[in-house]
């Protein structure tokens, strides 16, 4: 399939939300992505609940909801009570991730696993050909805005290779650091899915750097 492009709410302007979707609903952007944070799992709090609740009929986008918090499986019913069409959780954080994930789909969510740029892609032997989407951040997760991690081209590259390996049609996701330069790296190594959070809220013309991204 033609690669996703998923801006990332994190960037942008929290005084002019509407604003911000309406531009989001125009452009050329599959999805929005969204990154909640509890201050225990990253060292960061961001949005929660109420904030994907307001967005719910406004936003025309499928919302990718991205859970940076300690037991994300305790909040899997107020995740699709939004309308969300994905729900990430961390590999770190799930003691149990194929309970987890098997839960996430009962709602009627598509699963998504996340692994931070420490946790080698091998851990998800056992469980990829139960999720939808593997995030690879490729950048510590927290905070927006940080330079990306070289290495995850390669990280993409490995887990495109073992998916294909399998016959699989998991997506690949990356989150961090994305621009055009480091997107198309990303898009030729197997990536499916660009988050891009200051690249597009902090540029000139936000809807024309997504059509760039897309265009990679």
């Amino acid at each position: 399939m033609k690669h996703l492009v998923a801006p990332s709410l994190l960037s942008a302007n929290f005084l002019d939300l509407r604003k911000e979707v309406e531009m989001i609903n125009k452009s050329d952007a599959d999805w929005l992505h969204l990154d909640i944070m509890d201050g225990v799992f990253v060292p960061n709090i961001s949005f929660g609940f109420p904030v994907l609740n307001a967005l719910k009929p406004m936003c025309q986008k499928p919302m990718d909801v991205h859970l940076m918090i300690v037991e994300p499986q305790k909040f899997i019913p107020e995740v699709a009570a939004t309308g969300a069409y994905m729900m990430n959780v961390h590999y770190e954080a799930c003691t149990h991730l194929h309970r987890t994930v098997a839960a996430i789909k009962e709602t009627g969510m598509k699963a998504g696993v996340t692994l931070n740029p420490h946790t080698p892609i091998c851990l998800l032997e056992d469980i990829i050909q139960d999720v939808d989407m593997v995030l690879l951040m490729s950048v510590n997760p927290g905070f927006g805005g940080q330079r990306f991690i070289e290495y995850s081209v390669d990280k993409v590259a490995r887990l495109r290779e073992m998916i294909d390996q399998k016959g699989l049609n998991t997506w690949i996701e990356v989150d961090g650091g994305v621009n055009l330069e480091t997107g198309k790296r990303l898009v030729d190594a197997g990536a499916d899915v660009l988050v891009a959070g200051n690249f597009v809220f902090k540029s000139s013309d936000p809807i024309q750097t997504i059509k760039d991204l897309k265009a990679l």
